[in-house]
């Protein structure tokens, strides 16, 4: 299928960002790989190929996620997010790939449509693209896309400063 071809290390990445665990991540994949193909008969082109798939693929992980949520409960709001102490912050690094998981770490704490608008805006789609996969408006998309960059580099930030373990 061509939006398997074509979005398939975006769907990667995005089923990063909505699970750690290696195993889970793999089901999750094979989740939206399978909804994706069971559900192309219905793609009419009112939108892109691309906005469909990351739709399809976000519902399909936000699914996942409530579905995880009643056997581990630890979503928090971006509010919640702010009070948290990051307590993975270890000594500062230059490592690219240690700082990448930090931010995935981060973005994985919140809550699915958080993470559906940050992860979206990652990936290069705009404001109105991802109003089309929420169903926000995309006003409320810019502005959650800014709430959000401004917490993940706080939180980030802090990190590297030695942010406490207390809590």
């Amino acid at each position: 299928m061509e939006a398997l071809a074509q979005f398939e290390s975006a769907l990667e990445r995005l089923a990063r960002a909505y699970e750690a665990d290696p195993d889970k991540r793999r089901d999750l994949s094979q989740d939206i790989h399978f909804q994706l193909w069971r559900s192309f008969h219905s793609y009419d082109a009112r939108c892109s190929m691309r906005t469909w798939t990351y739709r399809v693929a976000h519902h399909v992980a936000a699914s996942h996620v409530i579905r995880e949520r009643r056997v581990f409960s630890s979503l928090v709001s971006l509010e919640e997010l702010e009070a948290l102490q990051d307590r993975a912050a270890g000594p500062s690094t230059v490592d690219r790939r240690l700082n990448l998981e930090r931010l995935s770490a981060l973005i994985t704490r919140l809550k699915p449509l958080d993470r559906q608008v940050i992860v979206s805006y990652l990936e290069g789609m705009d404001a109105a693209s991802i109003s089309e996969i929420t169903g926000s408006s995309p006003a409320n998309v810019a502005m959650k896309i800014h709430r959000i960059k401004n917490l993940l580099a706080k939180r980030f930030h802090e990190g590297h400063q030695g942010g406490s373990d207390a809590g």
